[in-house]
């Protein structure tokens, strides 16, 4: 079959699929490769939510090109799916397939199926009727070609399947697992549901088990990911919602720690955080996406929240779990976002208990409803903007820190070790520096905090879960 490397842009869902992509092509009898530089085929799972991930997309295209001529690359992903032409002509690109198609990625890479050069629609249905290792389910579409590449692209919203499988990130410790898929918010400047289609939901079944799975194989810590993730259950007949899941994945597995990637304002119900706060095996730890912290923009954002209800379930997480991560995203320089307007938002983020945020500039996304409004922020304006909030809410993690001296917290040591020794994530979020040279990685210890050295903890391991 040749060599394959599979490289994945963006979120902790598209790194699900990218793991999905990977596994399906070893099945297949392909190679993996360690480097694009010793590959027949590179895969580039593609993310789209600013323009800065384009174009760091498109410069690894070049590289790759520039470095390995002979590697035939594809593009799939968000990218793919949003701007097919685009991709399609640049040089050294052979296939573009959107998220549309992502699951036929595998199938239209198999030999039989891909000749040298450019093909009918006639015979792909003649190979396909020839060939009857196809499923005869997967319909192949006519790529329509453009100067360099083939493009293969659908409809988005018909797409009713969920790809996704354990994924692991910079450690083998914290496998991600994508149990949700697409959004059907339409936040006035986020291209995601037209490259990701409406919200879908892995079975109940299937979730529980993947995680049986990942318990058995001895995974401590799983984190749950999807594109929106409290509407998972909501294309099920509502049988089974957010809150619902994890009571079954608590109740029919033994994970010993399961985190929530990130979960919308309106999403972080009473009854969620009473099961987080309730439950040793859930993380205390939750991002919180704000984007603003002024109600006017958040009308023109199409967010469906006002602030007085955000900080409502910020301050109840709060109240429950005062040792909690709390972390947030943060847009600014929206269109038409004034200098009071970011005042406004400061002083909401100032008032709540951040213990970090994500914050970065409103990037124009062609086809959005944003990018028609008047009165585009300066990119410096924005910078500016940009900074101020990070060093507010570094200030206030420095605090989090300096609060947890003393406490004992449960640690889940990684794989990496540093030149100071192992390395631990904790329950709400924090890294720990471990006293102990020998503790392996993958297993949960109680620690207690002595000191702190910059952004770690300093902890000293005094008993041991697992």
């Amino acid at each position: 079959m040749g060599s394959f490397r599979v490289l994945n842009f963006g979120c902790r869902a598209n790194q699900a699929d990218g793991a999905t992509l990977r596994r399906q092509m070893i099945r297949e009898g392909w190679q993996e490769a360690d480097t694009t530089n010793r590959c027949d085929v590179a895969l580039l799972n593609s993310c789209t939510v600013t323009a800065t991930a384009d174009a760091e997309l498109r410069q690894i295209i070049r590289r790759i090109h520039r470095q390995n001529p002979e590697c035939k690359i594809l593009v799939t992903g968000c990218y793919a799916q949003r701007a097919p032409d685009e991709l399609a002509q640049m040089e050294g690109v052979t296939w573009v397939v959107g998220n549309s198609h992502k699951e036929q990625v595998h199938d239209l890479l198999r030999p039989s199926n891909v000749p040298s050069g450019f093909v009918s629609l006639e015979e792909l249905q003649a190979r396909k009727e020839a060939e009857p290792s196809i499923p005869p389910e997967i319909p192949f579409e006519l790529p329509f070609e453009l100067e360099r590449a083939k493009v293969l692209v659908g409809d988005i919203f018909e797409q009713k399947k969920l790809l996704g499988e354990p994924f692991f990130s910079d450690t083998r410790t914290r496998p991600t697992l994508k149990i949700q898929d697409g959004c059907n918010a339409r936040c006035s400047f986020c291209i995601i549901p037209y490259v990701r289609g409406n919200s879908r939901s892995l079975p109940a079944e299937k979730i529980l088990e993947q995680a049986r799975q990942l318990s058995k194989s001895g995974y401590r810590e799983v984190v749950l990911s999807g594109i929106n993730l409290g509407s998972y259950g909501k294309d099920l007949g509502r049988s089974l919602n957010f809150v619902g899941i994890l009571e079954r994945l608590l109740s029919e597995t033994d994970l010993a720690r399961i985190r929530i990637s990130s979960i919308e304002p309106m999403d972080v119900t009473p009854e969620l955080i009473r099961l987080v706060a309730g439950n040793s095996r859930m993380a205390r730890h939750f991002h919180v996406p704000l984007q603003s912290g002024c109600n006017r923009i958040l009308r023109l954002m199409n967010r469906r929240y006002w602030t007085s209800q955000y900080a409502e379930r910020i301050e109840a997480i709060r109240e429950r779990m005062p040792d909690a991560a709390i972390g947030a995203d943060i847009m600014v320089g929206f269109p038409g976002e004034t200098e009071e307007d970011h005042r406004e938002s400061v002083r909401l983020i100032e008032s709540l208990p951040f213990t970090y945020v994500h914050v970065f500039p409103y990037s124009l996304r062609s086809g959005t409803p944003a990018e028609e409004m008047p009165a585009h922020v300066n990119g410096r304006v924005a910078k500016e903007r940009s900074q101020e909030i990070r060093a507010l809410v570094a200030a206030k993690h420095i605090r989090f820190l300096e609060e947890q001296l003393g406490r004992t917290l449960s640690v889940l040591t990684l794989d990496r070790q540093t030149g100071e020794g192992p390395l631990g994530l904790s329950s709400n979020y924090l890294k720990v520096l471990l006293s102990q040279q020998d503790t392996a990685g993958n297993r949960l210890v109680e620690a207690t905090i002595t000191g702190r050295r910059n952004q770690h903890l300093l902890g000293s391991p005094v008993s041991s879960h697992f």
